[in-house]
């Protein structure tokens, strides 16, 4: 069973901290170094100065981005800068955004913020989609075990066909939104306030048939399981550190978009082109070209898509190869050990068969980050290769949310960053604090 909770969420308070639009960011996996300098100026209580702070040269295990970061939170609570509820709620939370190349076509993404009582993937409760780095686990775990708080969503999918829990909730915020802001993207963020006992009784039930799918926040997630079993070691009879906080999206919402993550490969030893080339040919229909544009091959590799799986490879200096797989590619064979229902999807055959097997990039090497990175724009993705920080990159077409939903559900997991779900869910609009006095 899938157990939530209404929860008395820390936020912002705008007489203290002033604009919220200046205080909220994007999780702190997508905050670059330019976005974090514009974050710290935008004022001395934008969240990146806890979720994503400076390092220091002098940095000791005594004084370091951790430490700072949980006197920054201690300072603004004490300031109250951030003050909490007085009573526990659900918090709907509505996105109203423009599609990144969709010649603004406008979506509505509503969903809802809620604490998730934490269960381990066998319990299958709460469902994984893809696999996770061990970096950033560790990072966020500092963070945690600092501040004790979670200051970003976990981004889950369940099921409600009918729509009844959108609905109730619906029903409870259609006037002023308690907390609302645009971020960089023009993404307008509305956050209501649900306190009504029957609604929160009606939500809470209805959820607990609910399968869950992390959307995006694999790590955050993880880090609380962590984090949950070094309490339950310490001895901990404090029940705040099981349950982690979370936007819940219904599956079937017309507001879900996925975007692709590409890919772009460094520091390969003995890279070369046309070696990877051949490589490809052995399941790939291999179509190079001088590419146009990156738009246009975005285009090209969308509609070769709809028939068969299709992915690109760009080498530089205008090489660009169209790779469809063969209509008679033996994938039993070549991968042995995937089930059908993954072994046809672009990022999985992209992984097995060209990092694995032309490239012979180990699992380990991606898990630990050793020679990847994963841009979200296929300009910069071939740019990169341009400037001769990256050797080849790959573009991908986005990932199908009902393969996303369906894999995950049985247990099948896709490579790391493997989706893109947009737009992102701001951090700071509410905080789980698990010291809070009045509990949760």
């Amino acid at each position: 069973m899938a157990e939530i909770l209404p929860f008395r969420a820390l936020h912002y308070d705008p007489r203290v901290a002033g604009d919220l639009a200046q205080l909220v960011t994007q999780p702190y996996d997508k905050i670059s170094a330019e976005m974090q300098a514009r974050y710290f100026a935008a004022s001395p209580y934008n969240l990146a100065h806890i979720i994503r702070g400076a390092e220091k040269p002098d940095d000791t295990p005594q004084s370091n981005v951790y430490t700072r970061s949980a006197a920054y939170f201690s300072n603004w609570i004490r300031e109250r800068a951030l003050v909490a509820e007085s009573e526990p709620a659900l918090y709907p939370y509505n996105q109203e955004y423009s599609v990144p190349g969709g010649a603004g076509e406008k979506k509505t993404r509503r969903g809802f913020i809620a604490l998730c009582h934490l269960e381990d993937y066998p319990a299958r409760v709460v469902h994984r989609h893809e696999e996770t780095h061990t970096g950033p686990k560790i990072d966020r775990l500092e963070l945690l075990k600092h501040t004790r708080a979670h200051f970003g969503q976990i981004f889950v999918l369940y099921s409600d066909p009918a729509g009844e829990i959108e609905q109730a909730l619906g029903a409870q915020s259609t006037g002023d939104a308690w907390q609302q802001a645009e971020d960089e993207f023009a993404t307008r963020h509305s956050v209501w306030r649900v306190t009504d006992a029957a609604t929160l009784r009606r939500v809470t039930e209805a959820m607990r048939s609910k399968k869950l799918v992390i959307a995006d926040g694999h790590h955050r997630y993880e880090t609380a399981l962590a984090y949950r079993d070094l309490r339950r070691k310490e001895g901990s009879q404090d029940q705040r550190a099981e349950y982690v906080m979370m936007t819940f999206v219904r599956l079937e919402t017309a507001g879900l978009v996925i975007l692709p993550t590409h890919r772009v490969l460094h520091s390969l030893e003995r890279f070369d082109w046309e070696r990877l080339l051949a490589q490809a040919r052995n399941h790939f229909d291999c179509e190079t070209s001088a590419y146009d544009s990156p738009s246009s091959e975005v285009q090209r590799m969308a509609e070769s898509g709809r028939e068969r799986p299709t992915l690109a490879a760009y080498g530089g200096r205008g090489k660009l190869a169209l790779l469809r797989l063969k209509p008679d590619a033996n994938l039993q064979s070549a991968l042995a050990d995937v089930t059908p229902e993954l072994a046809r999807l672009d990022v999985v055959l992209l992984h097995r068969l060209l990092l694995e097997g032309a490239l012979g990039i180990s699992r380990e090497e991606v898990r630990e980050l050793k020679c990847i990175r994963y841009p979200r724009e296929a300009a910069e993705a071939m740019a990169e290769v341009d400037r001769g920080t990256a050797q080849v990159s790959f573009l991908l077409n986005p990932t199908p949310v009902t393969d996303v939903w369906e894999n995950a559900i049985a247990g099948r997991v896709l490579p790391q960053k493997s989706t893109d779900f947009y737009p992102k869910l701001l951090s700071g609009l509410t905080i789980y604090w698990l010291d809070h006095p009045a509990g949760i």
